[in-house]
C-alpha cells in the first residue's frame, strides 16, 4: 500500500488574496497608460516599452510581450478582412487591382492601428496576473 506523503513546507503557497484587476489593467494597455496606475506612458517610440512607469514608478522592463502581439494583429486582421474580401468580391465584382489595393491599405492601416494597442494589452494582462517579473512586490 502506498502511503501519502505530507506536502512539503518548501513549497509555497500559490493562492494570493491581492489580485489585480485583470479588464481595467488591460484597458489601460490598450490607451498606452501603466496598468497599474493608468497615468504614465507605457510605450514609445510606437513599440517600445518604457523601463517604467513615470507616475507609480511600476517597472516594465522585465515583461515578456515578445510575438503575442504580432501573432494577435494577425488573427484579428485576418479574421476581418477575408470575410470582407469574399463578400467585396461576390457582391461587387470590382477589378482585381481595385480588389487589391483597397485591401492592401485597409490591412496595413488595420495592423498598424492594432499593433501597439494589443502590446499595451497583453503587458496588461501580464501585470494582472503577476507573470514574469511583475509578480514581485513593488
Amino acid at each position: 500500500m502506498s502511503q501519502t506523503q505530507p506536502i512539503s513546507s518548501d513549497i509555497a503557497d500559490t493562492t494570493d488574496t491581492n489580485e489585480r484587476p485583470r479588464w481595467p489593467a488591460m484597458l489601460r494597455g490598450w490607451r498606452g497608460k501603466c496598468p497599474s496606475c493608468g497615468g504614465g506612458q507605457l510605450l514609445y517610440s510606437y513599440l517600445k516599452v518604457n523601463d517604467d512607469c513615470a507616475v507609480c514608478r511600476q517597472e516594465f522592463h522585465h515583461h515578456r510581450a515578445d510575438d503575442g502581439p504580432a501573432y494577435l494583429t494577425i488573427l484579428f486582421v485576418g479574421h476581418l478582412l477575408a470575410p470582407a474580401l469574399h463578400v467585396a468580391f461576390v457582391v461587387w465584382r470590382p477589378e482585381p487591382l481595385t480588389l487589391f489595393t483597397i485591401f492592401a491599405v485597409g490591412c496595413t492601416a488595420l495592423s498598424l492601428y492594432l499593433l501597439p494597442r494589443l502590446k499595451g494589452a497583453l503587458i496588461g494582462f501580464q501585470w494582472a496576473k503577476k507573470m514574469g517579473g511583475f509578480g514581485r512586490a513593488t
